[in-house]
């Protein structure tokens, strides 16, 4: 059983499936009626009428009705699209156990306690016929599929067979006059509509169920008796053919499979049991621990049964239909029908192969579940679960057409999985011993691996290798070096699919889909709350896969979209451009063509191909909200806005954006306040001065725009709104107009006007206007105030910029705008220069002005307007504008005040990252990011922590800066290699380097220095340091080249030799570590010297912890060395003479000193020659295999065990 959805509820007495969509109707017991999404595994309603149980419940076929009867003797038929029951139907005296609409006509049948079956027609809402007959409860009554038939289930103990035809006969009206006499006759002098056919006797007990066979002429019955029992039927009469014993309690319900030849039980014994109908065999039995079933429902079209119990309902179906398949070049190898067949995507022609063989057992689910192809050999290996997990082994006859039934006959074993992982070669999954059996076309066992990982299945991962499944990882396993390749978390894993240069693998899960690529680093993970089916990879390196419900896509960024609804599952195999091959479930190759524009689109964008975009906005139907989103989500309102006709979303995407134009043309036509203050805000982050006058005047925003005027320096207009604000009455804001224009009369004025005295004779008498300030003085009389002793005169500064936008650079247009404008013809500033017309005033229409006090506006004004334009002023009659078209240009300087800048010449440090690989030169040009990019690719580094003050000193050593003058910045000038005045300025050098090969040489001989002396602090400082400078030194010569590489390795020796020897002074209460890692010191490659200190100091060690016999060892090698020091040779010849008596030691040191090793970098133990071992990318230290990964303890700089192509230190390189 494959459990599809379970629910927890009430006991389920009733259930019904929807013939189209995936739902589900459940009756409780408690009285309400659930429906359900069984894909989504969602509750979609609930109706609660009836009064008690609701034992019966069924869909309609084609209107959006379902009919339920419950055992408050009502009948409901409901409108689930309305959420309402529509109708009540009233006759039955008692219980009513089952309710079923007719297929073709108008008609419900239902069952009830009260012994009798009614007919109603739910159109007239009346009962057209009652079937009386039986002498207990009718426990169901179901229509024939297709002919005028019931069959009806009793506690009686009888099963019968109504004959419905002459009700079908008065329903039709008859096109005959003689048939309407007739028909008349039955009417007028009596007649039966239902009549019973067989009564079929044969149970002992009580019977619950019966049912008609969808095609045959067969009926199955399930009793209290336990018994299931098969009847066959004729034109004259109905006898037993056999009965099914199995069920330990009463049979509640029975059934037969809609699509195989199986009848399907349930009982009170709370279990489950399929039957071969041919056999008359149990298959299969599923048990519950505590829930009785009562009631099972198929579905009329798909392979899905749902069955109710104490405590819910399960939808399950009983055999996998997913077809085994594979893909090879332009075939797919699948089984169909007990037949190997081929489907050629070029030619579309399917051919019949050869027939495999059929599962041997009774039990279901014992075909074909995976299969494998070896196109060279032409084999297949087909895996079932026949006997707990096993294969088949057939080679394809070149010639073979599958014209007869006559097979090969199969290689077989035994194993969980199977799958060809070379030209003649399978591997073989042994889940007992968790092995893998690598096996040849003989079925002969040629290698064994013991798998990484406790595995359960195994797929194809590239020659030689496997990717083993877990049950919450997937690893790749290489079977020739037996060792991982891979390793990655995931949810359980399904299926695989590799996309075709098996670079990229998708791993197909339940309800996600992980992306990684071929050693199984993760690239991304898609959700889906709808089951994943299958999938298969495109050409552009998109992932298209199936769900339940729809063919959908994953962008290697882990974007995913809908392609197209699908009707039926399908199982994608291969895909060619806009066609995707497809397998459905009856194993029929379906080739659906799909748009894949929308994702084609996006993979654009993603791999930034902004022309073939641009070409795709031109050519295509791309739109939607989604699309939308989509861009703004990811940082393109700029393309956004070319999908968009809706004016408020296009505002909102063009400030989005920063498309100030584009912006100012949707305000127009929005023409609402709020718009045009968000307009305003983005014109005045742009410097726009033109339109935040515009939009502020239309806001009527005085406030704002009278600060606008005072820092663009418009005195002109702002003393236009210091009279409006008169005009308006607005005290406040005409004295902030006075204060920004430094008016003092008009300030004085307007605090005298406001009844302030005291303010306006300080104001007065501070700026000089003494006469002005006598008179108020004389208003206040004794309360005159006292002014301050230090005043200053308020005046607003100059602007510096007298109007006009901000000064911008003029930069190109990126490749989305102005190449999809619609408008091209159009001059580039006119809709700047429209927007900057003279109708910015049409806002400050003087006739909208309220609050008029000051008597009449129009005298007012042109009393005013004479004064001004006595003083060539102009007049606030100006400000009354007419509309658009008829308003003069004010402002065509609009763009005069525009700074271009001149063009750019390329930087010199651009110029040299642009001809240089190494990485020094790369930082000399402050190019940081691509130096270490070129040294993680080179040497493996991945810790710059100790080069990030080299890149300075570098980047700082390689330019000289000069300063013009205190209020200019500074400029960089480069400082080039071989620079001489006769150079071309036009040919740049390289750049000159602050570190040299010299420099290195002298801190060299530093460290043997601080070596030689006992420094050891120091001279591991030193001698780190020159490893650390390395990387960023450039030399001239192949010669130099060498003599680096050659460096390293020096230095590398002596970090290692230091380190040890200072960890040994650190171990106190260690003897034994102290003596191995004195050992080990002496085989650092060191200079002579050193290396005899290293062996004296060595020797007298293990000499004082009486190692006699290792102790002896270091003075014949010191001895060997000839030291010149003739105390060190004659203590080494002194030890030798006390060693020679007991040649013997005291302790066991893990040290072989007749073995060669090599030492590890990071747990300083020996590495002998034969053992496995990974080295440093940069130093070459090595290292044990544990350590991969880790970063380098001598060089601090590289991961062990990365991948790098190498130093380069020189232009000779190539």
């Amino acid at each position: 059983m494959l459990t599809k959805f379970e629910t927890k509820s009430n006991r389920v007495k009733g259930l019904s499936f929807h013939s189209k969509r995936p739902w589900i109707l459940a009756s409780l017991h408690s009285g309400v009626i659930q429906l359900w999404d069984y894909r989504m595994g969602t509750l979609i309603d609930r109706f609660d009428e009836h009064d008690g149980p609701v034992r019966g419940v069924h869909f309609h076929k084609t209107q959006p009705l379902f009919v339920s009867g419950g055992d408050d003797y009502k009948i409901k038929v409901w409108n689930y699209k309305l959420h309402r029951c529509l109708f009540t139907l009233l006759g039955h005296l008692d219980y009513i156990r089952t309710v079923q609409f007719h297929h073709e006509y108008p008609w419900i049948v239902s069952a009830s306690d009260d012994q009798t079956i009614r007919i109603w027609n739910w159109q007239s809402r009346t009962c057209i016929s009652v079937l009386t007959g039986h002498n207990h409860y009718v426990m169901c009554a179901s229509f024939h599929h297709k002919e005028d038939l019931v069959v009806s289930a009793s506690l009686d103990q009888t099963v019968r067979v109504w004959d419905i035809g002459a009700l079908r006969k008065k329903t039709v009206s008859p096109a005959d006059d003689i048939l309407r006499l007739s028909q008349m006759n039955t009417d007028f002098f009596g007649g039966v509509d239902a009549v019973v056919k067989y009564v079929l006797e044969g149970h002992d007990r009580g019977v619950n169920w019966a049912s008609f066979h969808p095609t045959l002429p067969l009926i199955v019955s399930g009793a209290d008796d336990r018994q299931v029992k098969i009847w066959r039927m004729n034109d004259t009469k109905a006898w037993e053919v056999d009965t099914l014993r199995g069920h330990m309690n009463n049979v509640s319900c029975v059934l037969f499979h809609s699509r195989q030849d199986i009848i399907v039980s349930n009982s009170e014994d709370k279990s489950i049991r399929v039957w071969d109908a041919t056999k008359r065999t149990g298959l299969q039995t599923f048990r519950r621990e505590h829930d009785r079933f009562w009631i099972l429902s198929a579905h009329p079209e798909m392979n899905l049964l749902a069955a109710g119990h104490d405590s819910g309902m399960i939808v399950f179906k009983l055999e996998r239909e997913r077809p085994a398949f594979s893909v090879s070049g332009d075939s797919v190898f699948y089984v169909k029908d007990r037949f190997l067949r081929s489907f050629e995507y070029s030619s579309q022609k399917d051919t019949q192969l050869i027939p495999i063989r059929r599962p041997g057992s009774n039990s279901l689910n014992q075909g074909p579940r995976t299969l494998s192809y070896s196109p060279t050999e032409n084999a297949v290996l087909i895996c079932s679960d026949v006997d707990g997990g096993s294969y088949e082994l057939y080679v394809v006859p070149k010639d073979s057409s599958g014209r007869g039934d006559t097979g090969q006959e199969a290689k077989r074993g035994v194993g969980g999985s199977a799958v060809f992982v070379a030209r003649n070669r399978f591997a073989v999954l042994e889940k007992s011993s968790n092995q893998v059996l690598v096996k040849n076309l003989k079925n002969e066992i040629v290698k064994k691996s013991v798998l990484p990982i406790a595995t359960d299945a195994i797929f194809y991962a590239g020659t030689g290798n496997l990717l083993c499944r877990a049950e919450d990882r997937v690893v790749i396993f290489d079977l020739q070096q037996r060792n991982v390749l891979g390793d990655l978390q995931t949810p359980f894993v399904r299926y695989v699919v590799w996309s075709p240069e098996m670079d990229s693998v998708a791993l197909l899960s339940k309800h996600s889909i992980v992306i990684a690529d071929k050693k199984l680093v993760h690239r991304c993970t898609l959700h889906e709350t709808i089951r994943v089916k299958s999938g298969s990879w495109d050409d552009n390196g998109v992932f298209i896969y199936t769900t339940l419900t729809h063919i959908k896509y994953c962008l290697p960024n882990g974007d995913s979209g809908i392609i197209k609804t699908l009707d039926v599952p399908v199982y994608i195999t291969k895909i060619y451009g806009n066609t995707v091959f497809c397998l459905d479930r009856e194993g029929k190759n379906r080739p659906i063509i799909i748009d894949s524009t929308e994702y084609i689109f996006k993979l654009s964008l993603l791999g930034k191909r902004y022309d073939q975009v641009m070409s795709m906005i031109k050519k295509s139907e791309l739109c939607g909200q989604a699309m939308i989103a989509y861009l703004q989500q990811k940082g393109f309102p700029q393309v956004a806005l070319y999908f968009v006709k809706d004016e408020r979303t296009r505002f909102n995407l063009a400030l989005e954006s920063g498309n100030i134009e584009k912006a100012l043309e949707s305000a127009k036509k929005i023409d609402e306040k709020d718009h045009w203050y968000r307009l305003g805000v983005e014109a005045l982050r742009q410097g726009n001065a033109g339109i935040v006058e515009y939009a502020y005047q239309k806001t009527k925003n005085f406030g704002r725009l009278s600060f606008h005027y005072l820092i663009t320096g418009n005195l002109e207009k702002l003393s236009k709104m210091m009279r409006i604000a008169e005009v308006k009455n607005d005290v406040m804001g005409q004295f902030h107009d006075a204060l920004y224009l430094g008016d003092v009369q008009e300030r004085v004025k307007i605090l005298k006007n406001a009844g302030h005295l005291p303010l306006a004779y300080v104001t007065a008498k501070v700026h000089g206007l003494n006469g002005i300030a006598e008179g108020i003085a004389g208003e206040l009389g004794d309360n005159v105030p006292s002014l301050p002793g230090k005043a200053e005169l308020l005046t607003p500064p100059s602007p510096v910029l007298c109007a006009g936008d901000w000064p911008l650079l003029m930069v190109s247009k990126g490749i989305f705008e102005g190449g999809l404008d619609d408008d091209t013809v159009k001059d580039g500033h006119e809709d700047y220069e429209e927007a900057a017309d003279a109708d910015w005033g049409e806002g400050l229409d003087i006739g909208e002005v309220d609050n008029m006090q000051n008597g009449d506006i129009n005298a007012l004004l042109e009393d005013d307007d004479k004064e001004e334009n006595e003083e060539g002023g102009w007049g606030l009659e100006d400000l009354d504008l007419p509309a658009d078209a008829d308003t003069p240009r004010t402002a065509p300087h609009a763009r005069s005040s525009v700074f271009v800048a001149p063009t750019p010449g390329i930087p010199v440090g651009q110029i040299w990252a642009q001809r240089s690989s190494l990485a020094a030169e790369h930082a000399a040009a402050g190019d940081f990011d691509t130096a270490m990019r070129l040294l993680s690719r080179q040497l493996g580094i991945r810790n710059f922590s100790p080069l990030k003050p080299l890149f300075i000193d570098i980047h700082m050593g390689s330019h000289t800066y000069l300063r013009a003058f205190s209020s200019a910045p500074v400029i960089s000038v480069a400082v080039e290699r071989g620079w001489n005045e006769s150079a071309s300025p036009n040919v740049r050098s390289p750049p000159a380097l602050v570190f040299n090969f010299s420099q290195l040489d002298e801190k060299l001989k530093a460290g043997y220095k601080s070596t030689t002396a006992g420094k050891f602090s120091e001279a591991l400082r030193l001698f780190q340091s020159i490893l650390h400078t390395i990387p960023l030194i450039v030399v001239e010569t192949r010669r130099e080249v060498d003599e680096v590489k050659e460096l390293i390795i020096i230095v590398k020796e002596y970090v290692l030799g230091l380190k040890m020897e200072l960890q040994r002074r650190e171990l106190k209460d260690d003897p034994v570590r102290q003596q191995e890692l004195a050992a080990y010191f002496t085989h650092c490659n060191l200079q002579i010297p050193h290396t005899r200190l290293a062996l004296l100091n060595a020797m007298t060690v293990c000499y004082k912890a009486q190692n006699l016999s290792t102790a002896a060892n270091f003075a014949n090698r010191l001895l060997e060395t000839n030291p010149s020091n003739e105390n060190q040779a004659r203590t080494a010849r002194q030890v030798l003479q006390a060693a020679g008596r007991n040649m013997k030691d005291a302790t066991q040191l893990k040290y072989d000193f007749r073995n060669p090793f090599v030492l590890c970098g990071a747990t300083y133990v020996p590495i002998y020659r034969g053992q496995r071992d990974i080295t440093c990318p940069y130093c070459s230290t090595h290292f044990v295999p544990s350590q991969e990964g880790q970063l380098c303890t001598v060089c601090d700089l590289a991961v062990v065990g990365s991948d790098a192509s190498g130093l380069r230190c020189s232009p000779t390189q190539r």
